[in-house]
Order: C-alpha cells, then sequence, then structure tokens
C-alpha cells in the first residue's frame, strides 16, 4: 500500500532555529497484509509540540526522549482510526492514540502499544485527547497539583508564561479551579492577552513585547508571586521570579526560550536571580510527567469532566494536511498558535 510519510530531512543545529524545510514529506510504502496482534490506522492528528525541538539533534540532552534519525519517519502524539485489526481488544473503527506516532497518513503499529479512545469524554473533539484531554493537560493539572502547592483559602497569586500556548492557557485555568485567587498570564500578542482574559477567565494579561513586564507584574500582582508556572524560561522568568515570596513555588514546565540554545536542562539561573531563589526558599524542582502516570486515569477524567462542564475552555490551531507539519512546528516554535497546535491529516 502506498502512504505518504515525513522524514527529517536536516538537523537545524543544537544552536539552530527549526524551519519547515528540517522535514520532508516523502512517499511509501506499508506491507499490505498485517500480522497477528497488529492493527492498519488511518492518521487523523498529529500533534506538534516544544519538546521536540529536542528531538531534532543528534543528542535530545535527555534519558527518555529518543532522537529523530535523518530521513526516517519522525513521530509524536497522534490519533487514528482502526481500518483493520488482528488484535484481540481492537475493532474496525475504533479510535486510538500513541505516545510514539509515526507521521504517515496509514500506518501498521502494534495493537498493545495504542490506548482506545472514548470519543464522548470530550464531546467527540478527538484532537482534545492530544491536548486538554491527553499529555498537555496532565502536565498543566499534574504539574500544580504536585509543585505547585496550591490550597483552597489560601490567598495565593499564579503567574504563567507561555500562558497562550497548549499547556500554559490550560494552567491558569486549572490554577483557578484548584483554589488561586488570581491569575495572571504572560504572552506574546495583544491577541492572546485578550483572550487569556475574555475567554480563559485569568485576571490580567501582559504581552511581554509591549512595555515594562516587571512594572507591570508589581501593578497586576501587588502582594507578590506564589505560584509560577514557567513554560519559557529566559529573562521572563528572571523577572517573575524576583517578585516571587517566601516559600513560593515554581513549576518548571518548559523553557522554550532556550530550546535552541545548547544549555543543560532546566538552564541554571543567573547568579543575582539564583540568590534570590535560594534567600527566598523558592522550590523550583524539575517537573516530568512521565513520572506521575500512576495518576493519569483519575487525572485525564477529572480534565475530561471539567471540558464537559465548560469549566476548561480549549484552545486549539489546527492545520490541514500531512504536507504542512513543519511549517506548523516552525510556527508553534515561534508562538504562531493560539493554545494546542494541531495537523489534521484526514477526515
Amino acid at each position: 500500500m502506498i502512504i505518504q510519510r515525513v522524514v527529517l530531512n536536516s538537523r537545524p543545529g543544537k544552536n539552530g532555529v527549526p524551519v519547515a524545510e528540517n522535514f520532508r514529506l516523502e512517499q511509501s510504502t506499508i506491507a499490505d497484509m498485517i500480522q497477528a496482534g497488529q492493527v492498519r490506522v488511518r492518521t487523523l492528528y498529529l500533534s506538534v509540540d516544544p519538546y521536540m525541538r529536542c528531538r531534532m539533534n543528534e543528542d535530545t540532552g535527555s534519558d527518555y526522549l529518543l532522537p529523530w534519525q535523518l530521513s526516517e519517519v519522525a513521530d509524536g502524539g497522534g490519533i487514528g482510526v482502526v481500518e483493520e485489526s488482528k488484535h484481540d481488544n481492537l475493532a474496525k473503527g475504533d479510535f486510538v492514540t500513541s505516545f510514539n506516532w509515526p507521521w504517515q497518513t496509514v500506518a501498521i503499529l502494534d495493537g498493545s502499544l495504542l490506548q482506545k479512545l472514548v470519543p464522548q469524554l470530550v464531546n467527540g473533539r478527538l484532537s482534545y485527547f492530544l491536548g486538554a484531554a491527553g499529555i498537555t493537560g496532565l502536565t498543566a493539572l499534574l504539574g500544580i497539583k504536585e509543585k505547585g502547592h496550591v490550597a483552597v483559602g489560601a490567598n495565593q497569586t499564579m503567574v504563567v508564561s507561555g500562558a497562550a500556548g497548549a499547556c500554559g492557557s490550560l494552567a491558569g485555568q486549572i490554577g483557578r479551579l484548584e483554589g488561586c485567587s488570581r491569575v495572571v498570564g504572560i504572552a506574546g500578542t495583544d491577541e492572546k492577552c485578550s483572550i487569556l482574559v475574555q475567554e480563559m477567565g485569568f485576571d490580567a494579561a501582559i504581552n511581554y513585547k509591549k512595555g515594562n513586564v516587571s512594572e507591570q507584574l508589581r501593578e497586576l500582582c501587588p502582594g507578590g508571586v506564589d505560584v509560577y508556572f514557567d513554560n519559557v524560561g529566559g529573562d521572563i522568568s528572571d523577572i517573575v521570579i524576583s517578585q516571587m515570596n517566601q516559600n513560593s513555588h515554581i513549576i518548571l514546565c518548559g523553557q522554550i526560550s532556550q530550546y535552541n540554545k545548547d544549555v543543560p536542562y532546566p538552564p541554571p539561573l543567573p547568579p543575582d536571580i539564583e540568590k534570590i531563589q535560594k534567600e527566598r526558599n523558592i522550590t523550583r524542582e524539575r517537573f516530568l510527567v512521565l513520572n506521575y502516570m500512576d495518576k493519569q486515569e483519575a487525572s485525564v477524567l477529572q480534565l475530561c469532566q471539567w471540558i464537559q462542564e465548560g469549566k476548561l475552555k480549549v484552545r486549539e490551531t489546527v492545520v490541514e494536511g500531512l504536507a504542512n507539519i513543519g511549517a506548523a512546528f516552525q510556527s508553534m516554535m515561534n508562538g504562531g498558535n493560539i493554545g494546542k497546535q494541531i495537523v489534521s491529516v484526514s477526515k
């Protein structure tokens, strides 16, 4: 059977900026027959995420992420529909997902590595299982629960950087649902800021490309910052950390401002900021959602309940066609998305 697939065409280099041309669309073939335990799936949705930038390097700098190989098919979070099955627990028409879904139109996969999806849990919006009801939502919810130390009635102020992205837009809302009394987002356009306040229920949002971020943050968080959900690192984070309270908490989710640089993860803080962190006893521990998979099932059900009740608003930026996945990745790395960046491969 002839299929289309996307392979890694070139590496941007550890300090380089990824471009669409780092990926290549090509025609390939898969077997006409499937073996026992396998399923043939048609790809519906693929996810592109900041962590994938590390997979474009020969060395990901991480023990849990494997690098993509040149001229080999890329992979990541994906959703598809079963077209043929020789696996006992999966039938034709089932919707399934995997964290290692190949970037191709049709694939033959080991059925035991796939998770069956229940569309009703997300009001039929299957792509939500790649975002708000998937690993992105889990990262936001478990990050806040495990590292944020948010307590109802504690009158805590939370700041979220990268607040209009897939994880940040959920984190602010979840912070409020978990008990924060004030939530302030930091994003890169006026449009993003207005969506955060008007749609997502943030109390305020700062466009970091306009005006003095430090002054605006001080005005909007007069009592200081108790919880910081950090998606970006770099200068923005240094400003937020300098305004954090004694015994406050940083949820270290991502450092997208540093991903095109050859630095360790998490990147070290500048000496003056590190001094503040230590003096104020601010926790800044690496958070890896994969370490909390025992809580996955209950957490996904909580996320789905909030979605169904309208308490968790979900935004997606959808690009059509496998051929455009490289461009979607480049755009997402440059902040072109609001909410989760999704590629729709087929209907």
